[in-house]
This record gives structure tokens, sequence and C-alpha cells, in this order.
């Protein structure tokens, strides 16, 4: 086919075909129509995409080598055609060939429908976005009734069971933005059409159809609202009962076992929750208990490979089949299902199984409000109790996640009563605690294989935080006590410093959101004033936190304000110290500027480098913290941010650096003892007794069990005696350097430590003596 296709002129004539005739229509046209939508399928994926672009460009020849009234007769299965490929076809070279033969034909021939109306939605450039094609598009070009027919019936066809899945989806969401366009069409036609399809044989073909019948439903449900009539007088019975027994048919069948039950689950899921919405006439019928079954079981057997959707799906599908189902009278829950529900659900967060516990914090957050009345105390207990899990125990780190989101919607839909009962609302008796569990998510660094996965803990600590602190800002303002306020916003200044451009960007804009709230406003926020110097308004839309070369600038100015002082540099600790060098070069360059702005104010210098011990002290055991302070203290030290300290004897700040520096001799990372080595170079500069101490350290160094270390720190040592000439004696600068230089620093320690020993004559420092072990008594 392909071969008779890229040479159009030539098969026309060797078909026959002269001037004035039309013996080509019963072979070229239907031919032509047929492979503009000719795909087949091999293996995992399908070919056809050259046979559908070849005949694009027998269509674009068309529009030169005939008259108009010649192609006249052939006009509306031409155009229909092209356009479903212009908007439909899978590949983008394809969907752009289509529309480029159709816009020829419009120009040339004059005659096709519509055509410049549709040009100016479908050009070249509108048709390389697929999901613009699917969802936008086709809804403009189906207000032309020539075309509606043609393109739905084409997705039926053809796409709703593409072995794609995302063509699935997309077509049946394109079928839902359809419906209104023809709704009887689909009505009467199109669902008794995909009904057996849904329980047909096919996989592909059974999970669009699903797809589809639910989209199709909820759209017709929608026109329905329009003209006050229900989905059920707009579809047959027949269709009704066939839309309730496809979970009975699929489970009778087995069909959610295995990879098939892959995608019936979700799908299956996706129909319950638009059957809920669409108002169907299904409460106390035996199929919501099957529904419900099919719920419970899922979240059940959620494994590690099982896609976001899935869960999304099952999560959408629980809250609209319960506002549907489970109400009693209007705003109030079937008790005996209500108990079984939360019960059930709050076991979940108890399993060892990572997913299930997933499942079950997002089943108890799309709870409707109706349905955890009564339960609110119950919920948020077992919800706090799963967000405290030790972030030792890595595989909770979802789990953690999620329960933080549900902590929020269960506190979103209760709402905020001052004096009310902590079983039906958040109430000043469990605020504290509420909020506890949710700052604590905020400094979740958990890490494992995959790397930081305590960031989507403090990401959705973060949200949590903003969407409960404004919803009690509006109702009980007088529960958000200072303390608490102040630790919302040091910590969030402490994210927005961070080196993590996805997480430092959501956090900064959460501080800007607090900050700029007015109604409600955010009561008792430290340093307002000066906050709001700092980040005018505008900055709410100009300001891209993103960005290192944006968010840094602003971001060090906390510096200056004491409340904020010592959580915004613990963040730009790992930013500045990090390794990303477009966000070490941003934050150390604000970093420095800020020094420098400060140089001449002792007491502000002095405050600074209190904060900077105080830090060095609470995290000199974890290295995601300590490493980086070290290489920020080392730039420091560098740019010599602490001048007016080195010159002053025994200053209390290099004193104090040096002894916390010293608790990593006994360390056995390489990083660590690398860039320990810089710091004590650095701190060489510094006046005084000290000086000594240094270079012992420095010395001891040399004879490093680890042969890196010692010649790193031979190197290092060499490259500050060139630097700092004032610290030893003139007369030996020569002879240290030299034996620095050319001694092999990693030969075996007996030869080291003679060379070692000479520096320490030379130096004028007391020679390391060796520790001998005593031996363990028999």
């Amino acid at each position: 086919m392909y071969l008779i296709l890229v040479q159009p002129r030539a098969m026309i004539y060797m078909m026959g075909w002269r001037g004035g005739s039309h013996s080509f229509d019963l072979l070229i046209v239907p031919l032509i129509v047929k492979s503009l939508t000719y795909e087949e399928k091999r293996g995992a994926c399908s070919v056809g995409s050259n046979v559908r672009d070849a005949a694009c460009y027998v269509c674009w020849s068309f529009a030169r080598a005939y008259e108009p009234k010649e192609l006249e007769p052939y006009v509306t299965q031409i155009s229909s055609a092209l356009l479903i490929t212009a908007v439909f076809d899978r590949n983008v070279n394809c969907r752009r060939a289509a529309s480029a033969a159709f816009q020829e034909n419009v120009g040339r021939q004059g005659t096709f429908p519509h055509g410049i109306d549709i040009l100016t939605a479908a050009d070249y450039f509108a048709v390389g976005s697929i999901s613009n094609c699917y969802l936008n598009i086709t809804v403009f070009i189906a207000s032309f009734p020539e075309y509606t027919e043609a393109m739905i019936d084409h997705l039926i066809a053809m796409k709703i069971n593409h072995w794609d899945s995302v063509i699935r989806e997309l077509a049946t969401k394109a079928l839902h933005n359809l419906t209104p366009q023809a709704a009887d069409y689909m009505a009467t036609t199109v669902l008794p059409k995909l009904l057996p399809m849904a329980v047909g044989i096919d996989l592909h073909g059974r999970h669009g159809a699903i797809l589809a019948c639910a989209e199709i439903t909820h759209a017709l449900y929608k026109v329905g609202l329009q003209t006050n009539r229900a989905v059920v007088d707009m579809i047959s019975s027949e269709c009704v009962d066939a839309l309730k027994n496809i979970h009975q048919k699929l489970n009778d069948r087995k069909q959610y076992r295995g990879f098939g039950g892959e995608l019936m689950r979700p799908a299956v899921c996706f129909l319950i929750e638009k059957l809920s919405l669409s108002k169907m006439p299904f409460k106390n019928d035996p199929v919501i208990t099957g529904w419900q079954w099919l719920i419970d079981d899922t979240i059940k057997t959620l494994h590690p490979g099982v896609k976001d959707s899935t869960v999304v799906s099952l999560v959408s599908a629980l809250s609209a089949l319960c506002d549907e189902f489970y109400q009693a009278e209007p705003g109030q829950a079937d008790l005996q299902i209500q108990d079984v529900l939360v019960s059930q659900y709050i076991e979940g967060l108890k399993s060892p199984q990572m997913l299930i516990c997933c499942g079950s914090a997002l089943a108890l957050g799309c709870l409707p409000r109706f349905m955890i009345h009564g339960k609110v105390k119950q919920i948020l207990e077992g919800l706090l109790q799963m967000c405290t899990v030790s972030q030792n125990e890595e595989k909770c780190t979802e789990a953690r996640r999620d329960a933080v989101k549900a902590i929020s919607q269960v506190c979103l839909k209760v709402g905020v009563c001052a004096h009310g009962s902590p079983d039906s609302a958040l109430c000043s008796e469990n605020v504290a605690e509420v909020y506890g569990v949710l700052l604590h998510c905020m400094t979740d660094y958990t890490r494992d294989s995959r790397g930081d996965v305590g960031a989507w803990v403090r990401e959705a600590a973060m949200t949590s935080i903003m969407e409960v602190t404004l919803l009690v800002a509006v109702s009980a303002p007088e529960i958000l006590l200072p303390d608490l306020v102040k630790r919302i916003m040091c910590l969030l200044a402490q994210q927005a410093a961070e080196k993590i451009d996805r997480y430092r960007a959501h956090a900064g804009n959460v501080f800007l959101c607090l900050l700029h709230s007015k109604e409600p406003a955010v009561p008792h926020i430290p340093h307002q004033e000066e906050l709001l110097r700092i980040f005018p308004f505008e900055t709410t839309t100009s300001l891209n936190w993103s960005a290192p070369s944006q968010a840094f600038q602003y971001i060090t100015q906390l510096l200056g304000l004491p409340q904020y002082q010592y959580h915004t540099l613990l963040g730009l600790t790992v930013s500045v110290g990090g390794i990303t060098q477009s966000t070490v070069h941003f934050s150390s360059q604000s970093l420095f500027e800020y020094l420098r702005g400060i140089q001449e104010n002792n007491a502000a210098l002095t405050q600074f480098g209190d904060t900077l011990l105080s830090i060095f002290r609470d995290n000199l055991r974890n290295d995601m913290v300590s490493i980086p302070f070290l290489g920020m203290l080392n730039q420091m030290l560098a740019n010599s941010c602490f001048e007016i300290f080195a010159t002053q004897e025994n200053h209390q700040f290099c004193v104090d650096i040096l002894e916390l520096c010293k608790e990593f001799k006994k360390s056995k990372a390489i990083a660590k003892l690398s860039v320990s080595i810089s710091v004590f170079c650095g701190l060489i500069q510094f006046q005084g007794e000290v000086r000594k101490r240094v270079l012992a350290q420095l010395l001891m160094l040399l004879c490093h069990s680890f042969p890196v270390i010692r010649k790193t720190t031979a190197g290092q040592m060499y490259e500050m005696l060139l630097t700092y000439e004032d610290v030893i004696d003139p007369e030996v600068l020569d002879d240290v350097t030299t034996l620095l230089s050319d001694a092999n620093w990693e030969s075996d320690l007996e030869t080291v430590r003679a060379h070692r020993n000479q520096l320490c004559d030379w130096l004028k420092v007391s020679q390391p003596r060796k520790i001998t072990k005593n031996p363990v008594p028999s």
C-alpha cells in the first residue's frame, strides 16, 4: 500500500484515469479514506504511520491535480477523513500532514465545508499537542454537523480500543466533551454499542468501553440538568441495567485478577464515580455492596507497581459513592455503614504493608463530612500516629505523606470551633497536637536509594499547614498562639532557603501566601512589618522561587531578623555547601553580600557567629547538615568573612569551631574529613595560641590511617603556608613546603610519621604521641 501511495500521480495513470473521467471514484476514494486511518498492531506497538502520511500526500496532491467540480462528489468523505487524522492520529507528523492537506484543499478547491473556520483552530501548530486536539479542537470541529457523527464513530471504532492507554483515555474524554453536540445520538446509538464491548473479550476494548460508558453517562447527566431531565429518562432501561451489571459480570468471570485486573479495577472505579455523580437510581441496590467490595479489595491488594492514577480513581470513587448512596437522610450518615467503613480504614493504617496504609489514609481523607462526624477524634488519632512513625522506617515515607494530606482534608471538612468537641471539629483541645505533627513532618529528611524521599512528606506538610492555618484564621484565630505561628513561619523560611528548586518554590509560595493573607489575616507573624518590606505584595506573582538567581537575594535578608536567623541559616547551609553549581553560586553570593554588610557591626557579626555555632552543635552527628555546613564555613573563611575576629587573639568563635571540628577526627567518612581539613586551613588566619592548636590538628591528620587523607592534608597545608606566610618562621618556610610537596604521603605510616615529626620540630609544635592500647587480659 505504501509503495502505491508514495506516487499518487503514477497510481492514477496506472489505473487508467483520464481528464474528465470519474472512473477512479470506486477505488481511489475508499482506499484513501481507509489509508488515512490505517494502523496495524505489531507486538507492543503498531505500524502504519508511513501509510497515513502518504495518504495525506495523496489528498494534498488532489487539490493541485483536479478541478473543484471533479472532486465535489467526494468532498464530504475526504474532508471528514482528513480532519479525523488531523485531530486523532497518534503521530504528530501525520496530524500535521493531514492539517496541511486540509489547508491545501480549502485554499485551492474552496469546497470543504467550513474550511476557513476550521483551519483557524486546527492549523499546523495547533495540532502539535495531542491533548489539545482531543479535548479542545474536536469540540470546535464537532460544532459543524457535517463532521460530528463521523468523529464520534471513529472514536468508537478505532480509538477506545487502541493499544496505547493514553489514546484510550483521551478518546473517552473527547466523547465526554462531544456529548452535548449529539446527546441523542450518544444515548440511542453510541451507548448501546459500547455496553457489549464493556464486557467483551478484548482487554483494551473492554477497558476503553468502560471508561467511555462512564464519561458519556456523566455527560448526559450534565445535559439533562440543563433541560430538567434525569439521565434515566435519556437512556433506555436496558442500558441502565447493563451499566449496573458491568461489575458483576466482570467479577463472575474473574476479570479483576492478573494483568487484566490492573486495567479493570481503576476503570470500574472510574465508572462507579461517574455513575454516582450522575445520580443513578441504585440506592439500596445489591450492586452498591459489590461496588464497595471492589473499592475495599483494591485497597487491600495495592502493590508497589500500582500507578498513581489507580489510587486517584479509587479515592474519587469512594467519595462519590458515599455522597450519593450512604446518606440515611440529607447530611446524615447511615450509622451502620459509617462505623464499618471508618473502623476498617483506621485498622488499615496499622497494616505492615505500606500501600495499604496509603490507601486507608487517603480513603479516610476523602470521606464526606457526614461520614466522619462524631469520629473525628478517632480518625485524627490514627492519622497522627502514622505520621509520627520513626523516620528511620524508610518504607513508611509514602504513608506519612498521604496521612499528612488526609489530616488537612479531614480538618477542612469538619471545620474549626474553638470551644467545640474534638470528636466533631478542630478545636482548642486538638489543634496543638495536629500542628505538632504537621510541623514535625516539615523536618522529615528521610533518604533511601531514591534520594530525599522525605521531601514528599515536607511538601505535603507545607500544603496542609497553609490550608489548616487559613481555615483556623477565619473561624478561630484566637487558637493560633504566637509561638505556634512563629514556628510555622520559621520552618517555612528554612524550607524556602534549601537547595531543591521544587520544594524551595513551594515553601516560598506558602510563606508569601500566609504573609499577605488579608481575609483572613494570620495573626502573630514575627517581624511582619519587616517581612512586608522585604516581600512586597508584587513578589507573590513576580518572584520565581525556583530560580536561585532570584530566590536567594530575598531569603538572605531574613538573616537580619533575629527570630528567623537560625532557621534561614540552617536552610542556606545545605544550599551554600551543596554540590549544585547554580544553587551554590547564587546562594553563597547572596550570603556573602549580607555578611559584607555587617562587617563593621561587631554585635551583628557576633550574633551571626553564635547562630552558626548553634547550628553546628545541633547537627554535629547529622551528616546531611554537618558536611554542607563545613563546606559553607570553608567558603566563609576563604572570603575573609570573619576578618574582625581574626585580628583578635584566641577569639572564642575560632576556639569553639576548632573544638567542634575535632569531633570529626575519628570519622571514617572521607568527604567529612576532607572538608574538615579545608576548615582547619582556613582557621589558621586566626591569631594567638589557637593557631598552634590548628597546626597540631593538621599535623595529626598527616598520619591518618587513610592515605588519601594524608595526601589531601599535605596538599592543602602547602597551599595554606603559601597563602598565610606569617604562620611560620620564614627561615624554615622553604624546608617545610619542600617536605610537604616532595614526600610520598601515601607510603607506610612509619615513613610518614618520621616526615610528620620533622615538620613538628620546624613548626615548633609538640609531636603527637602514639597511643598504645593495653592488651586485654586473658
